[in-house]
């Protein structure tokens, strides 16, 4: 493997070098990639294909150091689990396994390890994915924030769909799975430093189900999946945009956002496109596919929300577009940074 040319010029890592907008693209494509997959990178997705024995296997791995740990709608553990079978859902592939790494800080109170620990399980129970290992490392207090959770899933990709930016095609239709915002600014007001209050819960949730339906209804023009997490909608869309050469054009109006994320976004100078999301999903389809996806996730509890929200365009190449109710039209662009670190 020959190492392409490192094009990574800052002098220090910062928190918008993991909040995965325009910083964290790039440490990745900059540095990471030279190194690690050399000057013929593979597509970069949320998961990685290894084909074995007639099989097409399915990995990835994350991190998690959301703070705090626990908030409303749930906590550290059961967002480790979700966003890990959310990635092998995202690449097609049905998840089979989990892997988990505890990085515990000294001092940490055995009764918060314990309710974490009984988070994963009760996650993977729940989605019928087993957790079958993982390591434990202890390191001095002060050094952790309590608890960081590393996790690696495999999955089992379905051969009737292959997921990329690299099948979507101008006319494609882009289906949102339901709101957004909820888990950023839930965790956002679950730090206690604003003085703000609203009734809201994180949505994180195991995607897979959602997926499932999705493949047996529209396999044939199912062309590309994303979770929109750190970054939210914005950045997940200029990354398909740039990835596929494309301009997506979304309808505003369309897009499903709950008034106590809107109002809280309204306050704080915030784009709810802009905020992670963990229990939603973006999915681009053909043409003669789009209402038979959006029939599929609105039979299904939890995707009555669900809505066609844009439209993949020829031109102009590499652009997010909104237009308003009122006909105005405005650039979508990814942030630097997520304005939320340590969200997820």
């Amino acid at each position: 493997m020959k190492t392409a040319k490192v094009r990574f010029a800052d002098s220090y890592i910062e928190l918008a070098h993991g909040a995965g907008g325009k910083a964290s693209r790039r440490l990745i494509e900059g540095l990471l990639v030279p190194y690690m997959m050399g000057d013929k990178p593979a597509e970069l997705n949320d998961v990685a294909y290894i084909d074995a024995d007639g099989c097409r296997l399915a990995f990835t791995a994350d991190s998690f150091v959301v703070n705090p740990r626990v908030f409303p709608g749930g906590s550290i553990g059961e967002l480790a689990v979700n966003g890990t079978i959310n990635d092998l859902a995202m690449g097609g592939a049905k998840p089979l396994a989990l892997v988990t790494t505890l990085i515990l800080e000294a001092g940490l109170a055995a009764s918060e390890l314990e309710w974490e620990v009984a988070a994963i399980a009760k996650a993977a129970q729940r989605a019928g994915v087993p957790v079958v290992g993982g390591d434990t490392k202890v390191v001095e207090h002060g050094k952790a924030d309590g608890l960081f959770i590393t996790t690696a899933g495999i999955g089992l990709a379905d051969p009737r769909v292959s997921l990329s930016s690299k099948n979507v095609q101008p006319g494609d239709q882009v289906i949102l799975s339901g709101p957004i915002g909820d888990h950023g600014i839930t965790v956002l007001l679950a730090r206690g430093e604003l003085d703000l209050e609203a009734d809201l819960a994180s949505d994180t949730r195991p995607l897979w189900p959602f997926v499932s339906a999705l493949i047996e209804a529209t396999a044939p023009g199912l062309r590309w999946l994303r979770d929109p997490t750190r970054g939210g909608v914005a950045t997940a869309l200029n990354e398909l945009a740039r990835d596929a050469q494309v301009a997506v054009m979304l309808d505003e109006e369309a897009i499903p956002v709950r008034p106590a994320v809107r109002g809280a976004c309204e306050i704080l100078g915030l784009d709810p496109l802009h905020i992670a999301n963990e229990g939603q999903f973006l999915a681009v389809v053909s043409p003669e596919y789009a209402d038979i996806a959006l029939k599929t996730l609105r039979s299904m509890p939890g995707g009555e929300d669900a809505q066609r929200i844009g439209e993949i365009q020829a031109e102009p190449k590499k652009v997010v577009l909104a237009r308003s109710r009122y006909g105005g039209t405005r650039i979508i662009d990814m942030l630097i940074g997520d304005p939320l670190p340590r969200i997820c």
